[in-house]
């Protein structure tokens, strides 16, 4: 689920992408939202981002824990609506069970991945289980194609994704497309991938890359560095452009980096809250639908009902006052 967002980044922050810049890496910085519910757990959302609305055909990428529940909230999201779009899921650590209206309810754990696909429409709810007092993990969404946004929802639940070493003690896990040999079994509709590396402290390894991708490189803990020496924070991440074979990261204690690549995505969206569409009048109709919907469970039409869970979905935040403008491929600004 999709809170609001931040768009505003202070000199500090400015600072970090110009020093990056000048070493030839994009260096996307994550801003933190709550996720869930009134004791929400905190993520470090990278995507949708200032200066990259897109990699690939991946549009969002949320970044969270490890998360203790005592210390830090839990993942409790009551039903909510999403269209357009599909909704990864992908842990290093604790328990996820999801439930949505098309009936399935499915449990992620680290190793597999829950890969929800929107389309015209759906509704679903996500919670910590019991036995998981510690996530880790990140909530990933590609946006459809414009072919197949109106194509009836579905969901996958894959337990256990290929793994493999890219080198001795370097584990990788390869939850979205191809890499490296090894193909994903989940549900895609654009050429992507998505990988799991773990690296172990003080070593530096060569990811190999596919130069028609655009890639981003995803910390999931702090001491992550990208070549040429450029640090990149729990939640942040290191762009590459098409064209690149390789990118050098290393770690200076046990690291967890996500992969994400893909062929640049040239279509425009627009995207509020929870909802992808083709323009602002398209996602207002959403809004509506979901509003009218939510307060009339007898007539749900396009989002359904979520199977076994009586919480009151989760209202729709307030459209702004002006047009909401498609995203695309955002590139720096030149000045």
């Amino acid at each position: 689920m999709s809170n609001g967002e931040a768009t505003t980044i202070d000199g500090a922050a400015e600072a970090c992408i110009e020093q990056a810049r000048e070493r030839g890496v994009e260096l996307l910085l994550p801003r933190e939202v709550p996720l869930g519910g009134p004791r929400a757990i905190p993520v470090h959302r990278v995507l949708p981002n200032k200066n990259r609305h897109f990699i690939g055909a991946w549009c969002f990428a949320d970044a969270f824990g490890p998360a203790h529940r005592d210390r830090d909230g839990s993942m409790d999201v009551p039903p909510h609506p999403h269209t357009g779009l599909q909704t990864v899921s992908w842990l290093v650590e604790g328990a996820v069970e999801h439930r949505d209206s098309t009936g399935k309810k499915h449990t992620v754990r680290p190793g597999g991945v829950n890969i929800m696909t929107a389309g015209r429409g759906i509704s679903h709810s996500e919670y910590q289980t019991d036995d998981s007092p510690i996530l880790h993990g990140v909530q990933l969404w590609t946006v459809l194609p414009s072919h197949e946004r109106k194509r009836e929802p579905s969901f996958s639940g894959v337990d256990e994704v290929p793994a493999f070493e890219l080198e001795p003690g370097v584990g990788a896990q390869v939850f979205a497309g191809t890499y490296c040999g090894h193909e994903a079994t989940a549900p895609y509709f654009s050429a992507l991938v998505g990988v799991e590396v773990r690296i172990p402290a003080g070593r530096t390894v060569d990811l190999p890359l596919a130069p028609e991708f655009e890639h981003g490189v995803l910390a999931l803990n702090d001491g992550v560095t990208v070549a040429p020496g450029v640090p990149v924070q729990n939640g942040g991440m290191a762009y590459t452009p098409p064209g690149t074979d390789n990118i050098s990261v290393t770690a200076q204690e046990d690291a967890v980096v996500i992969l994400l690549g893909g062929e640049p995505f040239e279509e425009e969206v627009v995207m509020f809250w929870n909802f992808i569409g083709e323009d602002h009048d398209e996602v207002s109709g959403f809004r509506e639908e979901w509003m009218r919907e939510r307060e009339h469970p007898d007539a749900r039409d396009r989002f359904g009902t979520v199977v076994d869970d009586e919480a009151q979905p989760l209202p729709s935040p307030r459209l702004p006052e002006v047009e909401l403008l498609p995203r695309g491929r955002a590139r720096r600004r030149t000045t």
